[in-house]
């Protein structure tokens, strides 16, 4: 068999991927653009070349022995954004969790230990195969090793052999470094000769063969200028040809027998893209991991044939399993319940059928420790049943206690707690095709074991979150909530289907209409929806400048055609296009098919213990992301109205409630000063940025200002900020350092907030939340930095959060004081959406500012605005 060496740069492509991938981050607040752009390069890499060996090396530091001639190599380079240095430990993990060597050395770069190995393969019959996106290392290049170089985006590659750099350039691969010498190279601060380009190197180079072989007949160099100026810069060029020269014996300790590759752990890839919610490449992945070895002990349960009050007692645990994921509308298989009496297994068909068990389940006095109350909640109400009694929740304790914890089942609940008898559910029942219901005996043991781990693991929970002092936390604000959020749930919001047609029908033909500019743009009919024709039209018969290709032809991507924007008016109508298309078909069709043809509404989920910072989120569908930067995105919420004739929806949400926050826990003067005398915050920060007087703000000044004040609650860098803003680096960065200056409180704030978090290992909220990042006092810079940041914003966040839950449940109490019929339909974020009868909603004007102000105590006074109307569209 042929051995085929796979080398990859890993700083170049983990650059690459960053810069040509918007910046995502996951729920726990990472961010992945960058791994997730490098996991796609590393797939195709494993499909398409299938090596024997690989390696990815990476740069082992700033400094290198190429310093020691020229200190200023590399010099004036941009400093790594953090949105990527965070990244490169996560790229690490996963090439660990790949089984994919990499190897870095003092003193050298990543090239070097790339130059070595390949000369060592070439030596010993490997082909080989380099990957980057620095074409210094095309010098590599030879008959049997290729060199394939990224360009635009993370798949669009040039592949270098002897024949295409003498096709491209006309010289051999050894003479790439002699045209560095004479050119230089701007993006590693190497000299070269001044005002000597590629085109004048490569013609030096063709008559005279080598550097040294120009430099020594230079008095034969035609024209006065340049031939000065070799001369004048002789050592220059001689420099830059050494400092270009990748060393093909570098000190590397690794052997080609170290690196041979037969294939990744399944399992730790599937753990890693779960951490980092790659959820997309997980479906590819298929069947998820091996099943765990579990040794499950013994369990004694009784199968209940007939349900009578001799099993109950007076704190039990009730486990209800309900396989789907839609428990809106699925059938239970079963309950089990443990106490001092036993541990029981009912049926599901039993149990529902049972008025004895309907009536302890309703008994508000039989206490019940459960896994996720609101689920329990909602899938009983489906079948005519109240659950009452919920005196604990194992998955919120859990949740509190450890929010960065992965919470899958009880099973993942009971290993971090030291209970390991038990099986996951995905071990269990199986998944995707493989996915079965056991027969009853082994469903009951699986079933008791649930059960038995909730009784068993309470007292210890429920002491841990009285240690944390998170026991109001707890008792006050999360558990009543889950029934505030069944009670959303089970009400759904209701949905005019007509108008979500009409709505339908209008996008469809304004898509047409679009399509037919389109088509008399570009003077002919072809498929808008085809990358490969659209490139077609744009780059050849419209001649549009080309930014970026593909290997399948040219890139048509978002980002590409908003630089195109100025260049012709067909890029207008394009993105018009795919803006409408995508609303069609996931908001207007997507919509449709999760509306309840019954009632017409449509019932979200609400995930209680998923963000590490507390806030709610929102699936099947996510109401809380109905697109509104777009009219026709905006008009999708005139489909949403109330359930009952005269009636209104009344929306009121917390003006700015994070800088609020913000100013309350740094007890920043100027903050406080702008809040309690009700000025504008962004024009505030614009005249203490700029030094201008509040009428000499101009409209670009509060844009920045604004940017900036979110970008504080967020952690943003200079990086981020520059980008959100079209600045450069510096001037962003000079941005953030004037608003610091401005703001002394809040920048003491960042200092305190990271020394309290590296002295207790985690930072809390106002009402004691917690968030761990035991990463903060790594030695690891990226992994620290990004802990700092997280430190500083998750208490801001995280308050928020816990304000809007506080006002959530202020509010259901104070709507049944208050004998109204108005009811909570949804949570979007810092705003609340009710259902009111027309004769509530001057009582509501007054009611609902009063006890969302007034949820918390601040420094600042917290304001809330309001609206209403016929559909949420008309409510904001």
């Amino acid at each position: 068999m042929n051995k085929k060496l796979v080398l990859i740069d890993g700083n170049s492509i983990a650059y690459r991927a960053f810069f040509a991938l918007p910046l995502l981050n996951n729920d726990k607040g990472i961010h992945t653009n960058a791994v997730y752009g490098f996991t796609m390069m590393l797939s195709k890499i494993l499909e398409d070349e299938k090596p024997t060996h690989i390696l990815v090396a990476f740069d082992a530091g700033k400094t290198t022995f190429r310093h020691k001639t020229f200190s200023e190599y590399k010099g004036g380079r941009q400093k790594t954004p953090p949105e990527l240095s965070e990244q490169f430990p996560f790229i690490r993990e996963l090439l660990d969790a790949y089984l994919i060597p990499r190897y870095e050395l003092e003193n050298y770069e990543a090239d070097d230990i790339i130059g070595t190995l390949s000369l060592h393969a070439e030596k010993n019959g490997y082909e080989v195969k380099v990957i980057s996106g620095d074409k210094d290392l095309t010098q590599l290049s030879s008959d049997t090793t290729t060199v394939a170089i990224t360009r635009k985006g993370i798949t669009d590659i040039e592949e270098y052999t002897p024949a295409h750099i003498a096709e491209k350039y006309g010289i051999t691969p050894e003479r790439i470094i002699d045209m560095k010498g004479l050119m230089g190279d701007s993006s590693d601060n190497i000299p070269g000769v001044p005002g000597v380009g590629e085109k004048t190197a490569l013609k030096l180079l063709k008559e005279f063969g080598t550097l040294e072989e120009l430099l020594a007949s230079v008095d034969k160099v035609s024209g006065k200028k340049l031939k000065e100026k070799l001369e004048e810069f002789k050592d220059q060029a001689l420099m830059s040809k050494e400092l270009a020269t990748i060393t093909r014996e570098a000190p590397v300790e690794i052997k080609l027998d170290d690196i041979e590759y037969d294939g990744f752990d399944k399992e730790k890839v599937v753990t890693i893209y779960k951490e980092l919610g790659f959820n997309s490449l997980l479906e590819k992945m298929g069947d998820s991991a091996r099943v765990e070895e579990v040794d499950l002990e013994k369990i004694e349960f009784t199968i209940v044939e007939e349900i009578t009050e001799e099993i109950f007692a007076d704190e039990n645990s009730f486990y209800i399993e309900v396989l789907e994921d839609n428990y809106h509308y699925a059938d239970m298989i079963g309950f089990s319940i443990a106490n001092n009496k036993g541990t029981f297994f009912i049926s599901a068909e039993k149990a529902l059928a049972s008025e004895a068990f309907k009536q302890w389940a309703e008994d508000e006095t039989k206490s019940k420790i459960v896994y996720d109350a609101k689920r329990s909640e909602v899938s009983l109400r489906h079948h005519g049943i109240h659950l009452a009694g919920i005196t604990f929740d194992l998955l919120i304790a859990a949740y509190l206690i450890n929010p960065s914890e992965t919470i899958e089942d009880v099973a993942s609940i009971a290993k971090t707690h030291g209970y390991t008898a038990i099986q996951s559910d995905e071990a269990f029942y199986g998944k995707g095709a493989k996915r079965r219901i056991p027969e009853e005996t082994e469903l009951a043991g699986h079933l008791s074991r649930k059960a038995d781990v909730l009784l068993t693991l309470k007292d210890k929970l429920d002491q841990e979150l009285k240690d944390n002092q998170q026991d109001e936390l707890f008792y006050d604000l999360e558990m009543p909530l889950a029934f505030i959020l069944a009670d959303m749930e089970s009400t759904g919001i209701k949905m005019d289907l007509g108008r979500l047609n009409a709505m339908g029908e209008e996008i469809l033909t304004k898509l047409a209409d679009i399509e037919t500019r389109i088509h008399e743009f570009a003077s002919e009919k072809f498929n808008i929806n085809s990358p490969k024709q659209l490139g077609v039209i744009l780059f050849e018969k419209l001649g549009l400048p080309v930014i970026k290709k593909t290997k399948t032809g040219y890139s048509t991507s978002a980002d590409v055609l908003e630089k195109l924007e100025q260049d012709h008016e067909i890029i207008k109508e394009i993105l018009h296009y795919r803006q409408l298309g995508k609303l069609q078909s996931t908001y207007i069709e997507g919509l449709s098919k999760v509306v309840n043809q019954e009632n017409h509404k449509i019932h979200t989920r609400y995930n209680q213990a998923l963000t590490q910072t507390g806030r709610l989120s929102s699936t099947d569908p996510n109401l809380q992301n109905i697109p509104i930067r777009l009219e026709e995105g905006r008009k999708i919420r005139q489909a949403f109205i109330p359930s009952e004739r005269n009636w209104v929806i009344f929306a009121a949400d917390y003006s700015q409630i994070e800088l609020r926050v913000l100013a309350h826990i740094a007890g920043d003067e100027k903050l406080i000063d702008a809040f309690n005398h009700d000025m504008d915050i962004h024009t505030k920060t614009a005249m203490e940025v700029f030094h201008v007087k509040e009428d000499e703000v101009t409209a670009n000044m509060r844009r920045h200002a604004k940017a900036v004040n979110f970008g504080i609650v967020y952690g943003i860098s200079d990086y981020g900020l520059s980008q959100s803003l079209g600045i450069t680096r510096k001037e962003a960065g000079e941005f953030i350092n004037k608003y610091l200056e401005s703001y002394p409180g809040v920048k003491q704030y960042m200092y305190d907030i990271v020394h309290d978090a590296k002295q207790k290992g985690y930072v809390s909220t106002l009402l004691h939340r917690r968030r761990y990042l035991p990463e903060i006092t790594s030695r690891n810079f990226n992994l620290r930095s990004f802990a700092e940041r997280t430190a500083m914003n998750t208490p801001i966040q995280g308050s928020a959060a816990d304000i809007i839950k506080k006002a959530m449940i202020d509010m259901a109490a104070r709507l049944q004081q208050e004998n109204l019929k108005t009811s909570l339909l949804l949570q979007v974020h810092d705003e609340l959406i009710f259902e009111a009868p027309e004769e509530e909603i001057e009582k509501l004007k007054k009611v609902v500012p009063e006890v969302m102000e007034n949820a918390v105590e601040l420094k600042v006074p917290l304001k809330v605005d309001y609206s209403y109307g016929p559909t949420w569209f008309d409510a904001k």
